[in-house]
C-alpha cells in the first residue's frame, strides 16, 4: 500500500461512538470516507448523520476490508476488549493496515498493542486528542501522535479530517505522555476556573462580565472560555466525562511517581473529583469541579441553592 491509500473515499472502520468518537466518525464521513462503524451501545451507529455508513455487530465486522480502524474508546481495558477480547478486531485486521488509537490510555498499554498488531504485519500509532466535543465537530481536534513518521504520514489524510493540529512526539507510547501532559494542565485550569467562579459569585460580582473582562488577559484559558458558563449555570452538559478525566489523571500520577516527582496540585484536583464521583456526579463534564468549592459546612446536597443565594 501506498502513503495515498487513506485519502477519501478510502474504506475505514470507526469503532467508539461516544462523545469524541461520535462527532469524529461524522467529521469522516463528510469528508468523503467509507465508513463501517460499531460501537457498544450500537444506538449511535445509526445516528443521521452517519447516512451511508455501515452498522457493524462487531469490532471484528467493523474492520472487515478497511485499510484503517479509528478507535475511540474510554479505558486501556476497552482497548484491549476491541482488538484482542471476543469478536475482536486484532485478528480480523487485513495485514497492512493501521490502527490510528485516539484513545487515552496509558503509554506501557498502547506499547503492547503495538507489538501485538505488528506481530499481524498491522501498525498503530497512539494518537489521542484533546479540544473537547467543540472540537470534534468542527474536526478542529489536536491530535498528539506516537508512532513510525512513515505511519504517521500514511494516517495523516485521516487525521487531517479530524484535527486542526497534527503533531508527532516520537515512538509508540509519546503521544500518550504528551495527553497525560495535557490532562494535568486541564485539571488545573478546571480547578482555578471553579475557584474564581465561586469567588466571584459569592462577591456578588456581575460575573458574565468579569469572565469577558479576564478571558483575553493573563487568566485566560480554555477552562474559562468554554466552561466558566456552565458553572456560572450550575449546568454541566457532557463534554468530557468527570469519570474519564479521574482515569485520566490515575496515567499522569503514574508517570509522575515512575520519575520520583510529586504532582500536589494534580493530586489535589483527583481527590477532590473522586469525592464528587462518591456524590453521582462521574457522568457530568469535568466542569463539575464547580460543585467541589462551597462555603465552610454547606453540604453538597445544597450546592444549587447555595449558589443562587
Amino acid at each position: 500500500m501506498t502513503g495515498s491509500d487513506l485519502h477519501p473515499p478510502a474504506h475505514l472502520a470507526c469503532v467508539g461512538l461516544g462523545a469524541l468518537g461520535l462527532p469524529m466518525a461524522i467529521t469522516l464521513r463528510q469528508a468523503g470516507y467509507s465508513l463501517r462503524v460499531h460501537t457498544r451501545s450500537r444506538t449511535p451507529e445509526t445516528d443521521p448523520a452517519l447516512d451511508g455508513a455501515l452498522a457493524c455487530a462487531s469490532p471484528a465486522a467493523a474492520v472487515t476490508g478497511c485499510q484503517a480502524l479509528v478507535l475511540c474508546v474510554s479505558d486501556d481495558a476497552a482497548v484491549e476488549t476491541v482488538l484482542w477480547g471476543e469478536h475482536g478486531a486484532g485478528p480480523a485486521l487485513t495485514p497492512g493496515s493501521v490502527v490510528i488509537d485516539c484513545s487515552t490510555i496509558a503509554p506501557a498499554t498502547s506499547q503492547a498493542m503495538a507489538k501485538r498488531l505488528s506481530a499481524r504485519g498491522v501498525q498503530y500509532l497512539d494518537a489521542p486528542v484533546t479540544g473537547g466535543t467543540e472540537g470534534a465537530k468542527a474536526g478542529t481536534l489536536t491530535v498528539l501522535c506516537g508512532g513510525e513518521a512513515a505511519d504517521l504520514d500514511r494516517a495523516r489524510p485521516v487525521l487531517e479530517s479530524i484535527g486542526g493540529s497534527i503533531n508527532h512526539f516520537g515512538p509508540v507510547g509519546a503521544g500518550q505522555q504528551v495527553k497525560a501532559i495535557n490532562q494535568v494542565l486541564v485539571a488545573g485550569s478546571y480547578a482555578a476556573v471553579a475557584e474564581a467562579v465561586a469567588l466571584g459569585q459569592h462577591l456578588q460580582l456581575p460575573m458574565e462580565q468579569v469572565v469577558q473582562a479576564l478571558k483575553n488577559g493573563a487568566a485566560g484559558s480554555w477552562a474559562l472560555e468554554h466552561r466558566s458558563a456552565a458553572m456560572l449555570a450550575d449546568h454541566y452538559p457532557l463534554g468530557f466525562k468527570l469519570a474519564l478525566h479521574h482515569k485520566d489523571l490515575g496515567i499522569a500520577l503514574q508517570a509522575a511517581d515512575n520519575c520520583d516527582l510529586t504532582l500536589p496540585i494534580t493530586a489535589a484536583v483527583r481527590e477532590q473529583e473522586e469525592a464528587l464521583m462518591q456524590q453521582g456526579f462521574e457522568n457530568a463534564d469535568v466542569s463539575v469541579l464547580r460543585r467541589g468549592v462551597l462555603r465552610r459546612g454547606v453540604p453538597n446536597s445544597q450546592a444549587t441553592q447555595d449558589l443562587e443565594d
